[in-house]
């Protein structure tokens, strides 16, 4: 097992091979052209991995074999996975990352072309500029919040005066907060048939929005503070599906707040 992991992990030529193979079979003029190597250089490769059985020789093209197209969809997922904390390191380094089911942590390859936003001090009071308007450019609007910002309450119930679909879920201590301080407009905003407000007896460390053309996650530090000034965003079709996939799983293990 480990001679195999070897073969496959340590040459990028041999790697880059079965990743292209994925894609159906080549002819060696088009491996040449689509990984820009040699016929020199890549012949002995797919000896290689000919002789380990990941790959096969069909009249003039080579593909993979069964064994070879497991091992390359597995190593897709690696190679998407390292490339997801490879982009910011510093970032995975210093963050909880307790709070993702771990499903979506086996899935975290699939946020994509992310990017890390910073926000200063003075940003703060104005709560996340962009944040907040890439979702005034939403027609849907699912997340979780384990805090809560005094504007927030006002601004989703304007969206849902807009006809905006939203749906949210609150820690029991936030929603306790927002019945207290916020009771108007918690009332006013249930009373509209596209919102809709969950709350959770559980203790996730995150704080998420997906829309229909955005996503973006905020995390916990490992010392238990929120950050409160990076956002992890990306507006990539398969980052969208998995903050879905994690509204859902958040939601399931809710109850619904009733309407009014």
């Amino acid at each position: 097992m480990a001679d195999l992991l070897s073969i496959v992990t340590t040459s990028e030529k041999r790697k880059n091979l079965l990743l292209l193979l994925r894609q159906g079979p080549k002819t060696l003029d088009e491996i040449r052209a689509a990984l820009t190597v040699t016929t020199t250089g890549m012949l002995p490769q797919i000896k290689i991995l000919a002789e380990h059985g990941l790959v096969k020789k069909e009249g003039g093209s080579y593909r993979l074999t069964a064994m070879g197209g497991v091992v390359a969809d597995h190593l897709e997922g690696l190679v998407g996975t390292l490339a997801v904390f490879e982009q910011e390191k510093e970032f995975w380094q210093s963050h909880d990352l307790s709070g993702l089911p771990p499903h979506l942590r086996m899935r975290i390859a699939e946020l994509g072309k992310y990017r890390i936003i910073s926000y200063g001090d003075e940003e703060l009071f104005e709560s996340h500029g962009e944040f907040r308007e890439q979702i005034l450019h939403s027609t849907s609007v699912k997340g979780f919040a384990p805090i809560i910002h005094p504007i927030y309450p006002q601004f989703f119930l304007a969206l849902a005066q807009e006809g905006v679909n939203i749906s949210l879920i609150l820690t029991e201590s936030v929603f306790g907060k927002i019945e207290k301080k916020y009771g108007d407009q918690l009332h006013e905003g249930l009373k509209y048939p596209n919102a809709s407000l969950y709350v959770t007896g559980d203790d996730l460390r995150l704080a998420f929005i997906v829309t229909d053309i955005y996503f973006s996650l905020t995390l916990f530090f490992k010392d238990g503070r929120f950050d409160n000034k990076m956002d992890l965003t990306s507006f990539d079709l398969s980052a969208l599906r998995w903050g879905e996939d994690l509204f859902t799983h958040i939601v399931e293990r809710s109850r619904q707040v009733p309407n009014p």
